[in-house]
């Protein structure tokens, strides 16, 4: 199991969404979604990393994908966002049975429920509007394929989290994994940060979770 250090940083205090990106890019604790856990029937492979911190109130994350051939059809929250160029975020509070999930496609379309097993989940619809984001897209030409570049920056308050307004995330540990998926792109492919030992397919894994240590 992984561990990730997630640092106490004042993201607040930069007023735009590239200041708020550049701190995380310094200052964040950076996690490879490397882990290819079905080569076999979806090899397909990108550099995809997210940089997290948090500063007591907000969990901020910063994703950045590399060279994908992207699908973004999906253009209201809680639609079939991981059909499209996603990437997602997986959680649990420790000593819950329920996890939350995070997943955001290309364009910034959002779902988050709080699940009891993945067929069974409660859409978070009231705390949509607090959760922010912001996706830049770079489109390029590689051997005359179109490719893009694209980034994801979100931030997530402690209450989506399941938190109290009068906890604080600092010294909180939680059970955690992050995605990269795209199920009806050009190239379908399912990344982990935390490796998944399953058959097929599922990132409604929480006993494959890693952990996030706050600062």
């Amino acid at each position: 199991m992984k561990t990730l250090h997630v640092p106490l940083q004042n993201v607040s205090n930069y007023e735009t969404a590239l200041d708020k990106m550049k701190i995380l890019l310094e200052a964040g604790a950076v996690a490879e979604i490397d882990q290819v856990n079905w080569r076999n029937d979806f090899p397909e492979k990108m550099p995809v990393t997210v940089r997290v911190a948090h500063n007591n109130e907000y969990m901020y994350l910063y994703y950045t994908v590399i060279g994908e051939e992207i699908r973004a059809v999906n253009t209201e929250d809680f639609g079939s966002v991981w059909e499209d160029s996603c990437v997602e975020f997986f959680m649990q509070r420790e000593g819950e049975t329920s996890y939350r999930n995070f997943e955001c496609n290309v364009l910034g379309v959002l779902l988050s429920r709080v699940h009891e097993s993945r067929e069974k989940g409660v859409s978070q619809t009231e705390l949509m509007n607090t959760i922010y984001r912001h996706s830049t897209i770079n489109h390029r030409y590689e051997n005359g394929k179109q490719l893009s570049d694209w980034t994801m920056y979100l931030e997530i308050p402690k209450v989506a989290l399941g938190f109290k307004d009068n906890e604080t995330l600092s010294g909180q540990k939680i059970r955690a994994n992050f995605y990269k998926c795209g199920d009806k792109t050009p190239k379908p492919h399912f990344l982990s940060w935390n490796p998944i030992d399953l058959p097929k397919p599922n990132f409604h894994t929480p006993e494959f979770f890693g952990e996030l240590e706050f600062e």
